[in-house]
C-alpha cells in the first residue's frame, strides 16, 4: 500500500516574468534562480504573500501574483522556518542550489491564487 506523504501548503509572490517560466513548466516547478538569488523563498501564509506581492512587486512591476503549491511536509521540514520581521512573516530559505530537487517534491500543481495590479 503506498503512503502518500503529508502536505505542507506553501505561497510564493511572483512577478510576470516568474509566473510564465511557471507555466512554461506546466505548473510544475519553479525556475532556477538568478546568480544574485542564493535563496528560494517560499511563504508560509498567504497574507504574507500577499504583502509582497501588492507592496513590493506591482511598485516594481505594475503586477503581482500570489501562488499557492503544496509540498511533501516532512522534506519541507528540512529547511527551518525563518522569521523575518512579524508575526505572519515565516519564510522557507531554501539554498538555489537544491531548488531541483525542491521542486521535485512538490505535490500537485502551483496554482495562482490572487493578482494584484497598479490598476
Amino acid at each position: 500500500m503506498r503512503h502518500d506523504p503529508a502536505a505542507l501548503l506553501l505561497f510564493r509572490p511572483v512577478n510576470q516574468q516568474e509566473l510564465d517560466l511557471i507555466a512554461a513548466a506546466d505548473w510544475l516547478a519553479f525556475p532556477p534562480r538568478l546568480p544574485e538569488q542564493p535563496f528560494f523563498y517560499p511563504v508560509l501564509n498567504e497574507a504574507y504573500a500577499s504583502q509582497i506581492a501588492r507592496d513590493w512587486n506591482v511598485p516594481y512591476y505594475c503586477i503581482g501574483y500570489v501562488l499557492r503549491f503544496a509540498v511533501d511536509a516532512d522534506y519541507a521540514a528540512t529547511f527551518p522556518v525563518q522569521n523575518v520581521g512579524g508575526p505572519e512573516h515565516d519564510e522557507l530559505w531554501v539554498p538555489a542550489e537544491e531548488l531541483a530537487e525542491f521542486n521535485q517534491h512538490i505535490l500537485g500543481q502551483i496554482e495562482v491564487v490572487a493578482v494584484f495590479s497598479a490598476e
